[in-house]
């Protein structure tokens, strides 16, 4: 895979995972999914500068 593609299947999975959490998670609590959604994002980005490519 180049590398372009590969960052866009990056950023849709995590798109995919924070609107996931937030729908069964935490539909009616804005602070606790903006915390929840903001980790999320931290730890994609760990991964994302772990294992460059």
């Amino acid at each position: 895979m180049t590398r372009p593609l590969m960052i866009a299947v990056f950023v849709a999975v995590m798109i995919a995972v924070i609107v996931g959490v937030d729908v069964f998670f935490f539909r009616n609590h804005f602070w606790e999914r903006l915390v929840v959604n903001v980790g999320i994002v931290l730890v994609f980005a760990a991964f994302y500068l772990r294992f460059p490519n």
